[in-house]
């Protein structure tokens, strides 16, 4: 059985890899095991970013949803935390979302939500797999029994609404750059921050279906950066496509990324005399700095694989209220069951409010080790080649036993990540560089 899901749903190359063909069977599958399997009429709300071939997926998952007698609800364009926020407050069978986050416009996914907004179950994702793999007949509704497709559009709204709840004081004075890759967030985090009363200074809201993360998002903060500190703004929040990760902008014009926002707020959790005994959840790619800093607090760590599912489902095994990654994806339990830019950005901003600081200034404490990170265009195996797995023994002994080495395949894209931590700057750099080489030389693979 082949494996369409990785570890943020079924993405590829829109049109090759991932098809119309593999959303419409999605949609059928769906719509049959939701509903028909049990002789109800399910629903089901879907979202899309902005990528031109987000519109023929919709429709063609629409089609099969509807063919399986279930009614698809339309968000239209809208962020993978407003759907998961739908699909748990509205009663939805499950949600779904077309989009590939961070990737280039040619790429596109599909992601599936439960009904609790979290990431569909492993159990159902095989299923799907087994029926993508080889596909079978499934009854199509008839009559009456047809699903409708229904606009949805009023979600967004109940999703503004939410968030705007969540912000205790007005921003009235502050100034606030967004950069929101021409993606997904592009219209909802305008919006909220003017309906807070901010003054927003905002770039990469123009899609045109083609432009999403092109040198722009959280990926590519270096805008926003220029815009923060040519403007005199008090903060910068950039978005990835499709509105789950937030990177931060100080007013110096400064990034901080995923383990800085992690410290701010395990931080803000404690003063605000909020349970953080269980300590916070970051992954394997965090800075081991950020580790050190949050136990010279108090706040121990906990480290889990990579992705937010994984970082989530730690959470909730061992009861932290915080956690995410280095990439941005901040997942706060007592708000959301999963990652939000949004809700990270509203976060940070109270942590301004209530310790009257400036952005700058709440990073203070936090060490970094110096880190590079390498994404290597390679297939997944290369990770284990003999080749490899000789470069890391070298690398290992140039570093006399200090830092650290993490090499591992994307789970979104078609890359391995090769990582390297060291108190020594330049050869950190320089192990990492040549590591990135063994990674695109030739070799021969581990069995």
């Amino acid at each position: 059985m082949a494996d369409f899901f990785g570890t943020d749903g079924f993405r590829g190359e829109a049109g090759a890899t991932l098809t119309t063909d593999s959303a419409y069977a999605i949609g059928r599958f769906l719509g049959w095991y939701f509903g028909m399997r049990r002789g109800v009429k399910c629903r089901v709300v879907l979202g899309k970013d902005t990528r031109k071939s987000s519109y023929t997926f919709e429709y063609a998952l629409a089609a099969g949803l509807t063919a399986s007698g279930a009614d698809a609800y339309l968000m239209h364009v809208t962020s993978t935390p407003s759907v998961a926020y739908a699909a748990r407050t509205r009663s939805f069978d499950c949600g779904i979302v077309i989009s590939a986050s961070h990737n280039p416009f040619s790429d596109n996914g599909i992601k599936i939500l439960n009904c609790r907004g979290e990431k569909l179950e492993d159990g159902v994702i095989s299923l799907i797999e087994e029926y993508l793999s080889a596909p079978r007949a499934l009854p199509f509704a008839t009559g009456g029994g047809v699903g409708s497709v229904v606009d949805f559009s009023i979600g967004r709204s109940e999703y503004c609404a939410h968030l705007v709840s969540l912000m205790p004081r007005s921003m009235e004075g502050y100034k606030i750059g967004l950069d929101c890759a021409n993606g997904a967030a592009y219209n909802l985090a305008r919006s909220l921050f003017r309906a807070l009363g901010a003054e927003v200074h905002a770039i990469g809201c123009r899609p045109d279906g083609l432009n999403i993360n092109d040198g722009c998002g959280s990926t590519r903060p270096a805008r926003l950066c220029a815009l923060v500190k040519s403007r005199g703004l008090d903060a910068g929040f950039a978005f990835d496509g499709d509105g789950d990760r937030c990177i931060a902008v100080d007013e110096r014009g400064r990034v901080v990324d995923g383990d800085g926002i992690l410290y701010i707020l395990a931080r803000l959790l404690k003063g605000r005399g909020e349970p953080v005994d269980r300590g916070i959840v970051a992954t394997v790619m965090s800075n081991s700095g950020l580790v050190a800093s949050l136990a010279g607090q108090g706040i121990k760590t906990e480290i889990c694989g990579v992705g937010d599912r994984v970082v989530f489902e730690t959470m909730k095994k061992s009861g932290c209220a915080l956690g995410g990654e280095q990439s941005g994806h901040i997942i706060l339990s007592k708000v959301e069951n999963t990652g939000d830019g949004l809700v990270t950005a509203l976060w940070i901003l109270q942590a301004m409010q209530e310790e009257g600081l400036p952005l700058s200034a709440l990073t203070e404490g936090l060490k970094i080790y110096p880190q590079c990170l390498i994404s290597v265009p390679a297939a997944g195996e290369r990770a284990d080649c003999e080749e490899v797995e000789r470069a890391v023994s070298r690398a290992a002994a140039d570093m006399c036993g200090e830092g650290r080495i993490l090499i591992r395949p994307s789970g979104t894209e078609s890359v391995v990540r090769v990582m390297v931590e060291h108190p020594d700057g330049l050869l950190c750099k320089n192990v990492c560089a040549a590591l990135a080489e063994a990674v695109k030389g030739g070799g021969t693979c581990a069995e």
